[in-house]
């Protein structure tokens, strides 16, 4: 019998490092690369056609161009809808103070969560064991040093080889976990807009007011209506959505690969609690 080889593309971006409240977002967007062209030319063509920008990101948007977003966002979660786009966010509380960590770990936080984030957000170990499920995994530009780089993706290339992972046959090139620029990835752009709002949201950041006016700034206004339209999309796919929480499995734990939309609150081992 003939075993199908089957290619995933995952494009990943990172937000807020520090928040007021929630701090390390991490992002995701799993495609099947047979749906890449049609995902690619679609979104390119919003794009280029309604918004007129050669890159959508969460910090243009402003009240000139906030119906162009939502239309935009539309048509990703359309995609996402139809399950051709699995979303995946991580953030971490940070009333979750994490203790016992060694001066490495401090330093490397950022490739140790980002680590995790691509080991678990998007359940690859329930992949199909009757196919050969190729990833390649597309990052944004990494800022830090070459050695952190090398090393960070050393530990991507080595996913494929872990207990959890032999029945999923993952299989990872080295040369096909590349840092990529998002102004070049469309389905990038689209996840900084989604990524940038749930940050934007669970840091009360649409609560800020103008110091002089006492009233919220006409660009926090905008971020606001977008964050609400891309807030109601995911209450379509589940009506009682929590942006704050660990979205849930339902009956079943493979559904952490299924489900086209999901959070992820992060929580270290062992933590003191900041009340």
């Amino acid at each position: 019998m003939k075993v199908e080889n089957k290619r995933y593309y995952v494009y990943c971006d990172e937000s807020i490092k520090k928040g007021e409240y929630y701090s390390n977002f991490y992002g995701g967007a799993l495609i099947d690369s047979k749906n890449y062209n049609l995902i690619s030319d679609v979104l390119t063509s919003k794009r280029e056609n309604v918004l007129k920008t050669n890159e959508l990101k969460w910090q243009k948007i402003n009240k000139f161009n906030q119906k162009a977003y939502i239309d935009a966002v539309d048509t990703f979660f359309d995609f996402i809808g139809s399950g051709k786009i699995k979303i995946r966010i991580m953030f971490r509380p940070n009333r979750y103070k994490p203790i016992m960590l060694s001066h490495e770990q401090k330093k490397n936080e950022y490739f140790l969560l980002y680590y995790q984030f691509l080991k678990h957000a998007f359940g690859f170990r329930f992949l199909s064991p009757k196919s050969k499920n190729h990833l390649e995994i597309f990052l944004d530009n990494i800022p830090d040093k070459k050695e952190k780089r090398k090393l960070f993706i050393d530990y991507l290339y080595g996913l494929q080889h872990l207990p959890t992972y032999i029945d999923a046959n993952l299989i990872i090139k080295r040369n096909q976990i590349s840092e990529v620029d998002s102004e070049n990835h469309i389905i990038m752009q689209f996840l900084d807009v989604v990524l940038g709002a749930m940050a934007f949201k669970l840091n009360k950041l649409d609560r800020v007011k103008d110091v002089e006016t006492g009233r919220r700034g006409k660009r926090t206004l905008a971020k606001d209506k977008v964050y609400k339209h891309i807030n109601k999309r995911i209450r379509e796919l589940y009506p009682n959505f929590n942006i704050g929480i660990t979205t849930g499995t339902g009956d079943s734990f493979d559904n952490i690969f299924f489900m086209p939309y999901r959070h992820w609150s992060f929580k270290p081992k062992n933590v003191d609690i900041d009340k």
